[in-house]
């Protein structure tokens, strides 16, 4: 044992050295890397790009926003329908002829049309009763239309595959003649249209079709439409480029002052952190942040707490050692004392009684080192050992069968109340630590029961976790002992207790076991009628398949 111990150290001492290396190396490469390009630290860069991201997408939504914008429209249409219904008064005045049922004169309508329309920046059309154009402006303008080529036909391509191949121009003119049909047939109801559609050529044109009445009869139907809605909306994206470039400078400058307000007071802290881990001292002087009424002050005071806790701790250490030397002195006291008495009694019941003395003080101070020496081996053998399915019924059992097997009149007894499944129940884990945990419940079970008592131990399957219990019949739990009795080298006893039957380890290592295997472990008190029979110790693992998949998904 003592060659292994001594084996081990050296092992560990190098093997946290490598590792401390290969951190130290890793970050060095990945400093050296992000001086490259930017200088500043990750937590700079990510400031940066997160604002310029955000700027982006603020910029985006803007020039969407700005092409969708409902207010153009709707100022556009009012423009439209105003004219609109100014020309079609003076078309039904001036071009209207027949009483009592007039009707519009096309020629004369065509006249009007020419002198109230404006070519350069909207189309005017007339349409009879019947939907049929009778006049317009880009024809009575005698203006000449204005089509880009198709593309040119590729080497070796046939007329037929080039006129199938997609251009979607005779589709998109069908559309706009059917979507303006479909708005005239509406307007001839005695209704005025308006609104955003694709002409011919597929631009954006804001429409407006008003009927010509004559008090209930409709004579036609003027359409006007205006295709500036794109030029004017490229106009307003070139307003806001200054505003863009303003607001990409004013982004960036706050990045970085962002990174000179966060970024470097948080290497700082890590400096000062790597100072303190590489000296090894128990307080440590931090950069003078705390006054910061941010989170950077906050992080600053919550690292002295934490500093001032890890001394606390290694007080408690301290004092827990002072304990453990007291716990070991108080046998070797007596067994000191024993020994120079029984020298000096010659009656048999006292040497007797000696002997007794000695016995018990050879237990406790070998149980007490058996408990120090499996808490200090604790974790390196949950970290060793890989692994595996455990029929855990099938090993409270046996565990329970030896305590059945050795169990001497007057001691208590100890039963298994099992599950009363057919399948096994399995966990998965490790057979020695598991054997350990329910050992050191049962032990501490029996040593706060009275003589003749009964400790049970039970076993049942939940929804994907394995519940087992152990309760004896002892004075029970103080509440507010109800975690503390989980510490380590928690010593305190209940009132009765024999001095030297607990260590205060055995609980604390059991916990360990119980959590290294993804389970639970809490103590609770059995009451009945307000009484207090016993305590109670409840165990929850993981069932074997669900374990498993746990692991799985954290590798």
């Amino acid at each position: 044992m003592a060659s292994d111990t001594a084996t081990a150290k050296p092992e560990r001492g190098a093997a946290t050295l490598q590792r401390k290396n290969r951190r130290e190396g890793v970050r060095a490469r990945r400093e050296a890397k992000a001086s490259r390009w930017l200088p500043g630290s990750r937590l700079g860069r990510l400031i940066i790009a997160l604002n310029v991201l955000g700027l982006a997408i603020l910029i985006a939504g803007a020039l969407v926003l700005n092409e969708l914008r409902q207010g153009l429209v709707n100022a556009r249409i009012d423009s439209l329908t105003t004219q609109g219904e100014l020309m079609a008064e003076i078309i039904d005045q001036a071009a209207t002829v027949g009483e009592p049922h007039p009707e519009m004169d096309p020629a004369n309508a065509g006249v009007v049309l020419q002198m109230l329309a404006n070519p350069k920046t909207q189309r005017a059309r007339l349409f009879d009763p019947s939907g049929r154009p009778i006049a317009d402006s880009e024809l009575v303008a005698d203006r000449v239309e204005r089509k880009a080529l198709p593309p040119a036909r590729r080497r070796g391509e046939s007329a037929m595959s080039f006129r199938l191949r997609p251009r979607g121009g005779a589709a998109v003119a069908a559309e706009a003649r059917a979507a303006l049909a479909a708005e005239v047939a509406q307007a001839l109801r005695g209704h005025p249209v308006a609104g955003l559609r694709r002409d011919e050529t597929g631009g954006r044109v804001v429409s407006v079709s008003i009927p010509i009445q004559r008090v209930q009869a409709v004579l036609g139907v003027l359409t006007l439409e205006a295709n500036d809605v794109d030029a004017i909306i490229a106009r307003e994206r070139m307003a806001l480029v200054p505003f863009i470039l303003i607001a990409v400078a004013v982004s960036l400058a706050s990045s970085l002052l962002l990174t000179r307000l966060i970024a470097q007071p948080v290497r700082r802290l890590a400096r000062a952190a790597d100072r303190v881990r590489l000296a090894g001292a128990r307080a440590i002087s931090l950069p003078d942040l705390a006054r910061r009424d941010d989170e950077l002050g906050d992080l600053t005071r919550s690292l002295e707490d934490m500093t001032q806790a890890l001394s606390e701790r290694m007080d408690a250490i301290e004092s827990f050692a002072a304990d453990v030397a007291h716990e070991i002195k108080n046998p070797l006291t007596s067994l000191r004392s024993a020994v120079e008495t029984l020298d000096l009694v010659t009656e048999p019941a006292a040497r007797e009684r000696l002997l007794r003395i000695l016995k018990n003080d050879v237990q406790r101070l070998d149980r007490l080192v058996t408990d120090i020496s499996n808490a200090s081996r604790l974790d390196a053998e949950l970290s060793r050992d890989a692994p595996k399915p455990v029929d855990i019924e099938r090993l409270v059992a046996d565990i329970v069968g030896l305590y059945q097997a050795t169990a001497k009149p007057g001691d208590v007894a100890v039963r298994l109340h099992r599950s009363g499944g057919l399948e096994p129940v399995m966990v998965l884990g490790r057979e020695g630590s598991l054997g350990q945990v329910f050992r050191n419940l049962i032990d501490n079970a029996r040593s706060f029961s009275p003589p003749g008592a009964e400790v049970v131990v039970a076993m049942q399957r939940a929804v994907g976790r394995v519940i087992a219990t152990v309760s004896d019949s002892g004075p029970g739990i103080p509440p507010e002992n109800l975690e503390t009795i989980f510490e380590r080298f928690y010593t305190s006893r209940p009132k009765g207790a024999a001095f030297g039957g607990n260590s205060g380890l055995g609980l604390s290592i059991a916990r360990q076991i119980v959590e290294a295997h993804g389970g639970t472990l809490k103590a609770q008190n059995r009451v009945v009628d307000g009484q207090v029979l016993g305590a109670i110790f409840l165990i929850f693992l993981p069932e074997a398949k669900d374990a498993a998949a746990k692991r799985e998904a954290k590798a």
